[in-house]
C-alpha cells in the first residue's frame, strides 16, 4: 500500500486542489496522509479528499520538523491524545474509508513505556483500528528532522508489545528496516504490517522486487522490465504538461548495486532535466546501462 507524502488540512482547504490530491489509477491502494490538529480543519480536508477516492486517510502524528512543530501537528501531537482522537472522530464523520494514525513512540523526554500505551488507547477509543509506529522517538528540540530519522535508538520490541497489549487493533511498524527478510520476521513475530520509507526509495529493487514472491506470488520482475512498465504513466505525465525528471529522479536507485548503475544515474540526472525531455531519455539511459554492464 502506498501513503502520499503529508499534505496539511490547510493546504488542501486553500490550496491547488488537483495538484495536491490527484494521483494515477495505478497507485491503488493509497493513503492520503494529513497534517493538523484543528478538528475542523482535518474534517474539511477529508470531506475534500472524499472526490479523490483514496483507500484511507491517515493522520501525521510522527513527523519533527520544525514547520510542523510551529504548526501544532506532526511529533508533537504525541503529547496531546485526546486532541488527536478528537480530530480522527471529526475526520471519521467525514469519510466511509479508515481514518488511520501515524504515531512515534514518544517525543523528547517522555518515556515510552508509559506514554505509547495511553496514546493508542486514547485514539482506539476514539474509532481509531489501525496505527503505525515509527519506533524510534522524536527529538523536537535539538535534532533535525533528519537526524530524528535516524539518531534515536530503535525500539522495536516495544511496537511488538503493543500488539501483543492490543490484539484486536491493525499495528504496522516503521523505522530502521531496510530488507524484505528483517520485514518477515517482523510479520512472523505477529506484526501486522511492516512500512519501508528510505529503503525502498533508495534501493527499490533490492526491497520491493520479490515481495510478492516472499507471500507465495510468483511475481518478481526484472528492474527493466519495470522500467518498462512505466512508460505509460511517463507518457500521461508528460501528454499532462509534467515534466520528465519529476518523475526519473525517484527512479534514480532502480539499478543501486548493479553493474551500469552510474551511466543510468548519469544520463538522467543530466538529460531529464531539460526542456522537452521525453521517453527518449529514458532509452538512452537504459542503453548506457547496458553497454556498461557489457564492458
Amino acid at each position: 500500500m502506498l501513503y502520499t507524502e503529508m499534505v496539511t488540512a490547510p493546504a488542501i482547504l486553500h490550496g491547488p486542489k488537483p495538484r495536491l490530491l490527484d494521483y494515477s489509477a495505478v497507485e491503488h491502494p493509497i493513503a492520503l496522509q494529513l497534517g493538523g490538529s484543528d478538528p475542523r480543519e482535518l474534517a474539511g480536508a477529508t470531506r475534500i479528499a472524499g472526490a479523490w477516492a483514496y483507500d484511507e486517510v491517515n493522520l501525521n502524528c510522527g513527523c519533527p520538523s520544525d514547520r510542523v512543530q510551529s504548526g501544532c501537528f506532526g511529533a508533537v501531537l504525541m503529547e496531546q491524545p485526546a486532541l488527536v482522537a478528537d480530530c480522527v472522530r471529526a475526520m471519521q464523520a467525514e469519510t466511509d474509508v479508515p481514518v488511520t494514525v501515524k504515531c512515534r513512540i514518544g517525543v523528547d523526554d517522555q518515556d515510552p513505556e508509559d506514554i505509547l500505551p495511553r496514546f493508542i488507547e486514547t485514539i482506539a477509543g476514539a474509532g481509531v483500528r489501525h496505527v503505525i509506529i515509527h519506533a524510534r522517538k522524536a527529538w523536537l528540540q535539538g535534532l533535525s528532522p533528519k537526524e530524528n530519522r535516524e539518531i534515536p535508538p530503535l525500539d522495536h520490541g516495544l511496537v511488538l508489545r503493543m500488539k501483543h497489549r492490543f490484539p484486536e487493533l491493525t499495528i504496522c511498524i516503521n523505522g530502521g528496516i531496510t530488507s524484505l527478510a528483517q520485514a518477515r520476521g517482523l510479520l512472523d513475530q505477529g506484526l501486522d504490517g511492516v512500512m519501508i520509507g528510505r529503503a525502498a526509495y533508495h534501493d527499490p529493487a533490492s526491497v520491493l522486487i520479490g515481495a510478492d514472491a516472499l507471500w507465495g506470488d510468483a511475481y518478481a520482475p526484472d528492474p527493466v522490465d519495470v522500467v518498462n512498465s512505466m512508460r505509460p504513466y511517463i507518457a500521461e505525465h508528460l501528454a499532462d504538461g509534467g515534466r520528465l525528471h519529476q518523475i526519473t529522479r525517484h527512479m534514480l536507485g532502480l539499478f543501486m548495486g548493479k553493474p551500469g548503475a552510474r551511466g543510468w544515474r548519469r544520463v538522467l540526472s543530466e538529460r531529464a532535466s531539460r526542456t522537452g525531455a521525453g521517453l527518449e531519455v529514458i532509452d538512452a539511459a537504459l542503453a548506457e546501462l547496458q553497454a556498461s554492464a557489457a564492458a
